[in-house]
């Protein structure tokens, strides 16, 4: 890249006022202090909406940020962006949340954007820019310069980034960067602990460095070593279409044994409302196509639709937790919610398709050293609460609402931790996705060596090291009274809205309840629908007339458990509607998604950003308190319901 970049074009400001962001659309120039406030949180799903995420090329271009919401209007168009000759974009905080699409950033490009200005960004978006080529800065002043007809020195997007992100984007892109490097086929494998004072992330992370690696400390970049790669089918085609173009077909891919192709995202779509009324099922077949395409031209392991169509073997990131994961390994997939795995006392972490191509064939994934979190959750959780309340109380937490948790491992403790199932734990790693962190851990024990024998019959010995050290050195300690955590929901809008359950001032009625996904699709969080259920139909109570009420394995193994269990029965008798495993309502492509804006869900999944689950509002919540909602025919927690059925 030359040394300096002028910027010819024009500044697209996201703002908080719709009638700003359409009088740009329009023709008028803006400066900043014209802009008003801007828009905070701008998720990816804003920036691209799953239904126009069935490509994954150049006419990505005609859709960036189509679906983002602005005083409840959605000001901007198909095309809009890019016949507006816009070549930056500026927002507020913790930019590019969310999904790990890297639809996103190839959406703005496509569309002619070559810099994004932010008070910050989440983690997985800025990489993947940094590996298509987009600049990003939270430096405001570039806008004055660039206003002023300035040339920006090169320099002026590298501050603040690590020595290797550096190379990469002056590079032009992770691609570029890659070809020109060394990748030999196993780590440096550092097991010395001589150092002390390290958490078990970076020891995780010195037994897989790149044997080129100078350093290793906090905020440095480096190549790890993947025991474990995967991919979805709303980006394996992205991501072998990117392998393809930089390294030719066949490509030769690295221990491909170790890499795995899952077709869970986009299986449940001839039942999904907008995929069919909108006429896009041939999309998704294309789109599918190239996931098919991949899975049959190497030989990797494929997980995909069940034989009857209608649904998936299971969630990508439940099935490596089911199948794969191990205590110590790396786990890199294209999703942001891969540290699911992390419960294992692995480390688990989403990236984009750019990476992904990249390590299927080198072998090593990219990754900043982070700083660890620790949350210590003492005592014992009351009845009917649950990991899911755990998390959404840290959520509504100031210093994650700040942005203070980006970019850091959450590593979980304390005696609460300690007495959860492995399940529960999964709850807790999956949605740091939602707390904005790098990824979620919890030390592997007890607990960690008989889930892996009773679901896969595998004999694992923990090793010494696979604990932090007592003096390891954390960012800060968030510390969490379980006692004291009640029944939580989630406002719509953002997973970040919390509240308790029993703080809601007037009674908000339920159209739809969702029990599923990779985060409530799990043994526990069925053990916990079927005890509600179970406990309604003892007293004459069913699903309410006006509430529809879906639960969704999120694998085959564990619809087989609810059988062994007896609960399908309960379920059926209930008035339950039951969906096979596959992302679904979660991701605005399957059963259980509204269909009107007036309608109101609640919903055990990870986020309810806008249009996330279909047009309507969506509340978060447990899976106890999901239940108690669908018997009761409004917002309730099950201790909630509990009192007014006595009383």
């Amino acid at each position: 890249m030359n040394d300096a970049i002028r910027f010819d074009g024009r500044i697209l400001y996201l703002s908080d006022d719709p009638a700003c962001i359409e009088s740009q659309l329009a023709g008028r120039d803006l400066m900043l202090q014209e802009a008003g406030p801007l828009r905070d949180n701008v998720s990816t799903d804003e920036i691209t909406p799953v239904t126009v995420m069935l490509s994954y090329d150049e006419r990505l271009g005609s859709h960036p940020y189509v679906g983002l919401q602005a005083g409840g209007r959605r000001p901007i168009g198909r095309d809009a962006v890019r016949n507006g000759g816009f070549v930056a974009t500026v927002a507020g905080k913790r930019y590019g949340k969310g999904s790990s699409r890297e639809h996103s950033p190839l959406a703005e490009l496509s569309a002619g954007i070559r810099l994004i200005v932010a008070e910050s960004f989440e983690r997985i978006y800025q990489q993947n820019c940094d590996n298509l080529g987009i600049l990003t800065t939270t430096d405001f002043d570039v806008l004055r310069r660039i206003e002023a007809g300035e040339a920006i020195p090169m320099d002026c997007f590298l501050q603040g980034r690590d020595a290797l992100t550096q190379a990469i984007i002056r590079s032009g892109g992770l691609m570029a960067y890659s070809r020109r490097a060394n990748w030999p086929q196993q780590g440096a494998g550092d097991a010395s602990e001589r150092a002390g004072g390290l958490t078990l992330v970076e020891k995780i992370i010195r037994r897989h460095l790149h044997p080129d690696t100078p350093a290793a400390t906090p905020g440095s970049g480096v190549f790890v070593r993947a025991d474990w790669r995967f991919a979805h089918d709303y980006f394996t085609g992205m991501s072998a279409h990117l392998m393809h173009r930089a390294y030719g077909k066949p490509a030769a891919l690295r221990d491909p044994e170790r890499i795995v192709a899952f077709h869970d995202h986009l299986v449940l779509a001839p039942q999904s409302v907008p995929h069919v009324r909108g006429g896009l099922l041939p999309e998704v077949v294309s789109l599918v196509g190239g996931h098919h395409d991949f899975a049959r031209d190497y030989p990797v392991r494929v997980h995909g639709e069940l034989a009857d169509g209608s649904g998936a073997e299971g969630i990508c990131h439940a099935l490596m937790t089911e199948r794969y994961a191990l205590p110590g390994e790396v786990v890199a997939g294209t999703d942001s919610h891969t540290p699911h795995a992390g419960a294992l006392g692995c480390l688990a972490f989403g990236v984009g398709s750019t990476d992904m191509a990249n390590s299927w064939v080198t072998g090593y994934v990219r990754c900043k050293v982070p700083e660890t979190l620790r949350v210590e959750i003492s005592g014992r959780l009351r009845p009917g609460v649950t990991a899911k309340d755990i998390v959404l109380e840290l959520l509504k937490s100031e210093p994650v609402r700040r942005g203070d948790a980006i970019g850091a491992v959450f590593e979980y403790g304390g005696a609460a931790v300690r007495a959860m199932s492995v399940d529960e734990r999964a709850t807790l790693t999956n949605m740091v996705a939602e707390l904005g962190g790098f990824t979620g851990i919890v030390e592997p024990d007890e607990r960690t060596v008989a889930f892996l024998k009773e679901r896969r019959d595998t004999e694992v010995t923990l090793e010494g090291w696979m604990r932090s050290d007592p003096d390891a050195r954390y960012r800060s300690v968030i510390r969490i009274d379980g006692a004291a955590v009640k029944p939580m929901v989630a406002r719509p809008g953002d997973p970040g809205n919390g509240m308790e359950a029993e703080a809601l001032d007037q009674p908000v009625r339920v159209d739809i309840a969702y029990g599923g996904s990779c985060t409530g699709g799990k043994r526990d969080d069925f053990d916990a629908y079927h005890e509600v259920l179970a406990w309604g139909l003892a007293r004459g109570r069913r699903v309410a007339p006006h509430t529809r009420f879906y639960l969704q394995f999120g694998t085959m193994a564990v619809k087989a458990y609810c059988e062994e269990q007896g609960y399908l029965e309960t379920f059926a008798q209930a008035g339950v509607t039951l969906v096979m495993p596959g992302c679904g309502s979660c991701a605005n492509c399957g059963p259980g998604q509204s269909t009107e804006a007036a309608e109101v869900t609640i919903s055990a999944i990870n986020r309810n950003f806008p249009g996330r689950s279909g047009p309507g509002s969506v509340w978060l919540a447990s899976p106890y308190t999901v239940a108690a909602s669908a018997l009761a025919g409004r917002i309730a927690s099950f201790g909630g319901l509990a009192m007014a059925v006595q009383a």
